[in-house]
């Protein structure tokens, strides 16, 4: 059996200065690093990154959605800002427009392709809003079309050369993916077990990669890639399946859904690892959205929130939640600052914004690099 060291009064000094030179060194190297200047982002994925998409083509989201920051409708399922509009502004760009939305929009910094409802494969039932989503490969479509039409159209000149990017922007923008949590809930939803769900994950990963691969061909180098957060946490999950007493953690999550989205999450950073070796000149930075958005719910008083698994907007039952009573039909909490679940499927700006403050740490990305220097490989 093996002792512990003995930590003697020479090894401290020893250690310390070891710490200190590791940590001037990696200081060093992040400082040589060069600012990317990211000029753009093209972003893909599903409602928790959606501007405006949602509502341009399906329905329009009214008060109190965007009611803390935007004090107006904003397209947003959420009160406020996005995880994506945080990173845009650290960036130095505009919030992102939506593609679909033929309104005021202004795609010189940028597109938006992701859609409130999308998934990474097309679901074997429709969601409970009775639609079906433009799903990941359908987004890569569009931004396919996006390239060669916003050059075609930009070379008209006039108005259209203040709202296009120019062909060197697609090169040297930065591409985030958030993407899967309507996968794994359809299929939690529809009464898939674990294991049923856990077996098309591979399929949704390999899908994924695909899409980054053809990224990669059109010249995308630098990547941005969210796993997915702690599923077992929303209401519209705990709410909408039978979940015994003993099926929940400490937090009082779906300890079983919280596996499942663990496992895609072990997955896609498998596959991360791989995307690394294939694309040579990509630059891919993994975010452990799941780490971060799960610690609100076990540790809600470090970040200032109370009752975490309850919503902001809606109405009855013990998660303040009912899927017939929808957010837009009543009135929201009156302290949204200090609640994680929106309206039981998405998040607050308060949540929103505590997550881009702990990517910010570099704590839960890989490598740990802030955005700005997201085009470079490792420090």
């Amino acid at each position: 059996m093996g002792s512990f060291p003995i930590f003697t009064k020479s090894y401290f000094p020893t250690f310390l200065l070891l710490l200190v030179i590791s940590t001037l060194t990696i200081s060093q190297n992040v400082a040589a690093l060069k600012d990317c200047n990211f000029p753009a982002i093209y972003n893909f994925g599903d409602s928790n990154s959606d501007t405006g998409a949602f509502s341009a083509v399906i329905l329009w989201l009214p008060l109190p959605y965007g009611e803390t920051y935007f004090r107006a409708q904003s397209g947003r399922v959420s009160d406020g800002r996005l995880i994506t509009d945080f990173l845009a502004n650290n960036l130095g760009l505009p919030f992102l427009s939506a593609y679909v939305d033929s309104i005021g929009a202004n795609f010189t910094y940028g597109a938006n392709f992701a859609v409130a409802g999308s998934s990474i494969l097309p679901l074997a039932q429709p969601l409970p809003a009775g639609f079906l989503p433009i799903y990941l490969p359908i987004q890569l479509s569009e931004f396919s079309q996006f390239i060669n039409r916003s050059q075609m159209i930009r070379s008209q000149g006039g108005v259209f050369e203040s709202l296009l990017p120019t062909a060197e922007t697609f090169s040297k923008a930065l591409y985030t993916i958030d993407i899967g949590q309507n996968d794994l809930g359809a299929a939690i939803l529809n009464g898939s077990t674990v294991e049923q769900i856990n077996a098309m994950v591979p399929s949704l990963i390999n899908t994924t990669s695909l899409q980054v691969e053809a990224l990669y061909r059109a010249g995308a180098r630098s990547f941005w890639i969210h796993n997915t957060g702690p599923i077992g946490c929303l209401a519209f999950i705990l709410s909408g399946v039978m979940i015994t007493p003993d099926q929940k953690d400490n937090a009082g999550c779906a300890r079983q859904f919280n596996g499942v989205a663990q496992y895609f999450n072990s997955r896609l950073k498998e596959q991360v690892v791989l995307l690394r070796e294939r694309l040579p000149l990509a630059a891919i930075t993994y975010v452990d959205i799941y780490s971060i958005k799960y610690s609100f719910f076990s540790q809600p008083q470090q970040y200032g929130f109370v009752q975490p698994l309850r919503v902001c907007c809606g109405s009855g039952g013990i998660y303040n939640y009912n899927r017939s009573i929808l957010c837009g039909t009543v009135q929201s909490c009156s302290n949204p600052s200090q609640k994680v679940v929106w309206d039981g499927v998405h998040y607050t700006e308060a949540a929103n914004r505590a997550v881009f403050e702990q990517i910010l740490t570099g704590k839960f990305i890989d490598p740990p690099l802030k955005p700005r220097f997201a085009c470079h490989r490792s420090l």
